[in-house]
């Protein structure tokens, strides 16, 4: 079994938002609850969040932007954009989500852990360098990849992006940065944030480090299988990362009020396990997750389940069945593929 770690506190919670708004507390309830079930807990090692400082905070974001959230410390409820909003406690709840990225970050790349799964809201990867966007205030995954820069000094961060919206923060955030290969799959059609077309490549050095994989409504596991192994797979695979980074959110799935795709558990699963194969090829299996959306509560927790399960070694998937539908459902977006292997190749044939 490999040694997974995971990021959990309950003063995520206490980023305050009604019951009646997707991102509420009680996704970490839910999730929380499932890691006490008997087959679950006593099988991670926790890892314990801190606070990411102000300086950290600044690789990503501006000063004046730090200022306006911490100046909702303590304050009543405070929108800051019309699907973001803070409460007293939210200031220190997304410090501690950022922080807590940076921790499970340490704990793989010190070798006490193989990987890791930071459990923690606010989201991130919405949020841009100065403002707040779509349940987002701080973006903890590019916080994590700028962390790495400074402070162990790598020099190739991939960053997988599942969740069904483009996460536009993390991209804008690496646009002109080779250091960072930045592959995110998302639902395009006239959904939000409205950015992530496949000519978003990026500019200048880093044209060509961003992969952007328009998804159509009801795509389901053997579609982002698909994906992950025909488009990801070799272009990870030539950038040879040293470290990997996800943004996991699990509103693809087919419960998901938000999302209108297909997913299921055995799909994230499949996803990781491809993952996985790609980090034991390139930086010795090292991949940290943070999670962003997913507002399904069943769904959540039993996706976060498998992906949990898998990162330990201990899969929920019969590989055999997966591989079989894929080959079934290949047919079905082969010319996607080959469309997206055309366009990409003038990046990386020659890599």
């Amino acid at each position: 079994m490999n040694r997974t770690g995971i990021v959990r506190d309950e003063r995520y919670i206490e980023h305050i938002t009604d019951d009646y708004h997707p991102e509420n507390p009680n996704r970490l309830r839910a999730i929380y609850a499932m890691l006490r079930q008997r087959d679950m807990e006593g099988n991670f090692t926790e890892i314990s969040p801190r606070f990411a400082t102000r300086e950290e905070l600044g690789m990503v974001h501006l000063p004046s932007y730090i200022d306006l959230i911490s100046s909702t410390s303590g304050q009543p409820t405070r929108r800051l954009d019309p699907d973001t909003l803070t409460s007293p406690k939210s200031y220190e709840a997304a410090c501690l989500a950022a922080g807590g990225v940076l921790e499970a970050i340490e704990m793989v790349l010190q070798g006490k852990l193989d990987n890791a799964f930071a459990l923690i809201r606010p989201p991130g990867h919405h949020a841009e360098g100065n403002r707040a966007m779509g349940f987002c205030i701080f973006n903890n995954i590019a916080i994590g990849a700028k962390y790495v820069f400074k402070t162990h000094g790598l020099e190739k961060v991939l960053i997988i992006d599942w969740d069904v919206h483009h996460g536009n923060g993390t991209q804008n955030t690496f646009y002109e940065d080779p250091k960072v290969l930045y592959f995110s799959t998302h639902r395009y059609d006239f959904f939000y944030p409205g950015t992530g077309a496949p000519t978003e490549v990026g500019i200048g050095q880093g044209e060509g480090f961003t992969v952007n994989v328009p998804m159509s409504p009801g795509c389901g596991d053997a579609e982002y299988a698909n994906i992950f192994l025909h488009i990801l797979k070799p272009i990870a695979l030539s950038y040879n990362p040293q470290l990997i980074l996800i943004s996991a959110g699990f509103d693809t799935h087919s419960h998901d009020p938000l999302g209108g795709m297909s997913m299921t558990e055995k799909g994230y699963a499949r996803l990781t396990n491809i993952t996985m194969d790609i980090a034991q090829a390139t930086c010795g299996g090292k991949i940290i997750i943070a999670l962003e959306g997913g507002y399904d509560l069943d769904g959540l927790a039993t996706s976060v389940k498998a992906v949990l399960r898998e990162l330990r070694g201990d899969s929920i998937m019969d590989i055999t069945e997966c591989q079989r539908n894929e080959e079934n459902r290949y047919g079905k977006i082969e010319g996607k593929l080959e469309q997206l292997k055309s366009y990409y190749k003038r990046y990386w044939e020659n890599r």
